[in-house]
């Protein structure tokens, strides 16, 4: 049945309607265990319901001038401004992470609608000299189509608005399926979207807890021509296979297991700040986090003591308190997982210097910690820890700081830190990975390509790049041209 839309309904969204139905799932607050709302749990029949809403508007939508489409986005953008507030409660009550970094995310996310308002004026074709006389030769981009977006709960906002802008820019139409923890700021923006002018049936959100069924259709279905997923490599990896009955475009943004080197001619005050910033924002649960910190012999105790130093000052609380820097883990398994690399790592003999069991702030706390001593043979050099726990690695060469950096199936993010510009610039090249951050521990934005190699994904979001991954290349011959 339909429901009678508040401020931002408990709704998914269907061809402009806001859709409830017998059955919901709660939304539960992980920094108190308290339930924040409930939201319609849909299945297969009603995701097919909204790929029946994407293609009945795609052909509207896509015939729309790019300037007219890009005049919707910025009106979505101004909105979502707008209401950062709110929508940064909205974001720590579901979420966990602190107000500060919410309010950040909120503001993350709306680049990207603001982004691709505009670069979506620029899908520019080309015209390609001929080979014989009479020919002329050009090539136009054209929307791909209906596209499928399975949105992670880390960045509620940011990873949605990452995906859905650069596809309404292009022309696409979207079926967006929220992660079961978060759906609650997906509605809000798609509740945004429809106030700044999106039609019916172009953006549609489906909230579930049963993310395999929606997801077999999403992949399954041949009107689909277009999905990106990001979450596990695991998950994404399914999600590939399903997609091949069909050779549906994919764009995957996978697991991580970036390490962060610290040679003997960084800058310590400059390493210990962007290893901080890398590793312990959204309390470690980012899949660019530096998971393994390689640190060079000469500054190794250095470094260690100053880093301990630093994470001894963080907040640990839930995020809408004042000053709360490390808010809660997303739920009981996550918390259960850190705590157990931290045990393997010491059970195996690394040693902690700061922290390493849970926080006293509730259930799914963990205190902020720094384990020396972590050698390969420790589970936690191998998994993504997604807690905030900075795993120290020491070695001696820079060939040996390359080969254990690039000794996993992952390649998403690497971050290095070294004076010498020969050498920053000789790692930067041999690390295996789709981003490289050179004395800096963050640097995603809108105007830069994001995305990994290896098992850590396909295709790049953000910049020029991410709106080509929603346009298809024609080329057009035309015969007949008198000489």
């Amino acid at each position: 049945m339909n429901a009678s839309p508040p401020r931002y309904p408990n709704a998914a969204l269907i061809g402009g309607q806001w859709v409830t139905g017998p059955d919901t799932f709660p939304v539960i607050d992980p920094a108190t265990g308290a339930e924040v709302g409930r939201v319609p749990d849909l299945g297969a029949a009603e995701t097919k319901t909204a790929i029946d809403a994407a293609e009945a508007a795609l052909p509207a939508w896509s015939k729309k001038t790019a300037k007219e489409r890009a005049q919707i986005l910025k009106r979505w953008f101004d909105l979502v401004t707008a209401d950062t507030e709110h929508l940064a409660q909205l974001m720590t009550a579901e979420q966990g992470k602190p107000l500060a970094e919410a309010r950040g995310e909120v503001a993350y996310g709306a680049s990207f609608i603001e982004w691709f308002a505009e670069e979506g004026k620029r899908a520019y074709g080309r015209t390609i000299p001929t080979t014989a006389a009479g020919k002329r030769y050009i090539t136009i981009k054209q929307p791909i189509g209906v596209v499928a977006a399975i949105a992670p709960w880390n960045f509620p906002i940011a990873m949605i608005t990452r995906k859905v802008a650069p596809a309404l820019a292009a022309g696409c139409t979207v079926v967006v399926k929220p992660a079961e923890d978060t759906p609650l700021c997906a509605i809000a923006i798609a509740k945004l979207a429809l106030d700044a002018g999106v039609p019916p049936g172009v953006f549609n959100v489906i909230t579930t807890a049963n993310a395999p069924a929606v997801g077999k259709v999403l992949c399954e279905d041949s009107r689909v021509r277009k999905l990106s997923f990001t979450g596990s490599t695991e998950v994404g990896k399914a999600l590939y296979r399903q997609c091949a009955s069909n050779v549906k475009k994919l764009t995957l943004e996978l697991g991580g297991n970036a390490p962060l080197l610290v040679f003997d001619d960084a800058n310590l005050e400059q390493a210990v700040a962007g290893a901080m910033a890398s590793k312990y924002r959204n309390a470690g649960q980012t899949c660019v986090c530096a998971n393994r910190i390689l640190v060079q012999s000469g500054i190794y105790d250095r470094f260690a003591e100053a880093l301990a130093a630093e994470v001894k000052k963080l907040k640990v609380g839930p995020g809408r308190d004042a000053g709360v820097v490390i808010g809660p883990l997303i739920n009981a398994d996550a918390a259960k997982k850190v705590d157990g690399l931290v045990r393997d790592a010491v059970g195996k003999g690394a040693k902690v210097i700061v922290g390493g069991s849970p926080a006293a702030a509730g259930p799914l706390f963990y205190q902020p910690s720094v384990v020396t001593g972590v050698t390969p043979d420790m589970t936690i050099v191998h998994e993504e820890i997604f807690g905030p726990v900075a795993a120290l690695i020491r070695f001696e060469t820079d060939e040996e700081a390359i080969r254990i950096a690039n000794d996993t199936p992952f390649g998403l993010a690497a971050y290095l830190f070294s004076q010498n510009l020969g050498r920053a610039w000789s790692v930067a090249e041999a690390l295996d990975a789709g981003m490289v951050g050179v004395n800096e521990g963050l640097f995603s934005n809108e105007t830069v390509p994001f995305g990994g190699v290896k098992e850590s994904g396909l295709g790049r979001e953000g910049a020029a790049e991410g709106l080509d991954e929603y346009l298809e290349t024609k080329f057009i011959c035309l015969g007949g041209i008198a000489s």
